[in-house]
């Protein structure tokens, strides 16, 4: 028996956890990101002191960047490897809510540890508790149930036993991993007991690789034979399970092309033959037009969310039907699909194996062919800038990207116009390269996960890109990557407003209101005044970063090159016009369901409501 206080015991058992895949060993959590305050500084703080040389400690500024950053590690870590993210009771904790949901929405696991009220109540409300009146075993830790995949209070230090274990067991499941809470009072975590020593003895967590059941997966090869146009979407499930050269051994031996999600995208190379790019709302129009044809869409590993659906719009042939591959049985079933519950490599052999000798029609090939080469050639010219004199746009600043990256980089980016714009332009060079978060598309994810990228894979430029809005929303990991020497590259990018949700606010007759940074004119007057006098630069500047600004097309492209170099965190500023200035690259290819008023007195949303109207009779119910 070792005697331990709770707190000292959980960081102990974590420093012996181990993921184990293809024969390769990972730490489970491999550091812990913390702010602390009453709660957890003379609990898990104190533990975390003692256990330094075994349990590295990053210090955050903000609860929610913590778990972004822990999120961004887990992804570039493909879930092998997860940090652990612990704060103080109330507010601490409260903020955990929208990073934890995040992580479950994207199924990546983060170990969340947030203080609690005391479970002895030795006073009774606490410093920043909230009180219930009809339940007194309440805290705002239950906020986190619905976002977490596996939720448990400490109330007594032995049960941290099962608990911790449970933790484990869901941080490591395929299909069931995400955000995992373990709420800890903190009279609890100073609390002393006496522990079995098999509690802290190495234990390794085998990740599983569930292969199809063998008279499944011969339904899907008899599928795919009949297929005349199949098309394959790939989701963020192939790199989760390591299955892109499954895909591309797949589309090699077959010539079924293979459209991407957000999530999916680098799944193949932007060179394969076979690979069409995005797909959806902002997919190519290569994609989109095989979507709209495909009688038979075999997905793997996405969740058929409605950016990739067009809202139900887009799987237009009157006999389609679907084959889906995940890990997740409730996804794999979405669609009236053949579902085939498991992991994406091991189906994708089988399904390649089976259909051994088959291959679709050379005239199918030659046209998808022909139309990824027609979009080729839209994206160098929205990429193009042919004067260096001129401010860019922002498709000439990912142009200019484009020219300068190679495997090695990787791109961040969650929300805003630039989701939309990299999944229709980017040419990803490398199965990782691609970063980009639109599970739950959260603003401020930016920064902090290319710190938690960063950790997970040193050496390797990483850029963060984010416009003036997502900057404003969360630029304090800034100063952690100061002072951690992250050597993170921000892109910056200053239009004065919210661009995306401008232009959707223009499509869905709200003529751009409260979108653009603008000054009032006057009391009760619309915000339609000159753009504010903000300096995100120098605020850049002031969290300790080296900025560089960029007016022109030639400057940031010697700005770039510079950053791509640098050894210290690096910003790079330019301005892209204001929010409703035409970006350069092509408009959306495929439809999203925003319903517009069904009744309004301006003209604008009477002619977008007809519009609404002409699109929702498209759409289809799968069955």
């Amino acid at each position: 028996m070792r005697r331990l206080t709770t707190a000292q015991a959980l960081v102990r058992f974590l420093t012996a956890q181990y993921t184990e895949r293809d024969g390769e060993r990972h730490r489970l959590v491999a550091a812990t990101w913390g702010i602390f305050g009453h709660g957890n500084v003379a609990g898990i703080g104190q533990a975390l002191l003692e256990s330094a040389d075994t349990m590295p400690f990053v210090q955050g500024r903000s609860e929610q960047a913590m778990v972004h950053a822990a999120v961004g590690y887990a992804r570039q870590s493909r879930r092998l490897s997860a940090h652990a993210v612990t704060t103080s009771i109330g507010p601490g904790a409260t903020n955990l809510v929208t990073g934890a949901a995040l992580a479950t929405v994207n199924h990546l696991p983060v170990l969340l540890l947030p203080g609690d009220v005391f479970a002895t109540r030795p006073a009774d409300p606490v410093l920043q508790q909230i009180e219930v009146p009809y339940a007194g075993d309440v805290s705002v830790n239950d906020a986190l149930r619905p976002v977490s995949r596996f939720f448990d209070r400490i109330t007594r230090p032995e049960a941290l036993i099962p608990a911790a274990l449970q933790a484990m067991r869901v941080l490591t499941d395929p299909a069931a991993t995400g955000a995992v809470t373990l709420a800890l009072p903190q009279d609890v975590q100073a609390e002393a007991y006496d522990w079995p020593e098999e509690f802290f003895a190495e234990r390794v967590w085998r990740i599983t690789a569930p292969h199809p059941d063998p008279g499944v997966l011969a339904d899907a090869v008899r599928a795919v034979r009949a297929a005349r146009r199949p098309l394959l979407v790939a989701g963020g499930g192939v790199h989760h399970s390591g299955a892109e050269d499954a895909l591309a051994a797949f589309a090699e031996a077959t010539g079924v092309p293979v459209a991407s999600t957000q999530a999916g995208k680098g799944a193949l190379r932007h060179d394969h033959p076979a690979d069409v790019g995005g797909i959806g709302h902002t997919g190519t129009a290569t994609a989109d037009a095989l979507a709209r044809t495909a009688d038979l869409v075999i997905g793997v590993g996405t969740r058929f969310t409605d950016f990739t659906t067009a809202s139900g719009t887009l799987f237009q042939h009157p006999g389609v039907r679907f084959v889906n591959i995940n890990v997740t049985g409730a996804d794999a079933h979405k669609l009236s699909a053949l579902p085939v519950v498991a992991d994406a490599r091991a189906a994708l052999r089988g399904l390649t194996e089976g259909l051994r000798g088959h291959r679709v029609d050379a005239a199918y090939e030659t046209a998808y062919g022909k139309e990824k080469a027609a979009w080729e050639e839209r994206v160098s010219a929205a990429f193009g800038a042919p004067d260096p004199a001129l401010p860019p746009t922002q498709a000439q600043v990912l142009g200019l990207l484009d020219e300068l990256v190679t495997e090695d980089d990787i791109l961040i980016n969650a929300a805003g116009s630039l989701p939309g714009d990299l999944h229709k332009l980017w040419r990803a060079r490398s199965a990782d390269q691609y970063h980009v978060e639109y599970g739950y598309s959260c603003m401020g994810y930016e920064i902090p996960a290319a710190i938690g990228v960063s950790m997970a894979a040193p050496g390797r430029p990483v850029w963060a890109l984010v416009g003036d809005g997502t900057y404003l929303m969360n630029p304090t990991e800034i100063v952690t990557a100061v002072q951690e020497g992250v050597p993170i590259r921000l892109v910056v990018l200053q239009n004065h407003g919210y661009a995306s949700i401008g232009g959707l606010s223009e499509a869905v007759g709200g003529e751009r209101f409260g979108t653009a940074y603008r000054q009032r004119t006057g009391p009760g007057r619309a915000y339609d005044g000159a753009p504010l006098p903000v300096d995100l630069a120098a605020n850049a500047a002031s969290l300790g970063m080296r900025v560089l600004r960029a007016t022109t097309v030639g400057d940031l492209r010697e700005a770039l090159a510079e950053a791509r170099e640098a050894t210290v965190p690096t910003c790079v500023y330019t301005e892209t016009g204001m929010p409703d200035t035409v970006s350069g690259p092509p408009a959306a290819q495929a439809w999203w369901d925003v319903p517009v008023a069904e009744t309004a007195a301006r003209p604008a949303a009477v002619t977008a409501r007809e519009d609404y109207d002409r699109h929702v009779a498209a759409r289809r119910r799968h069955l």
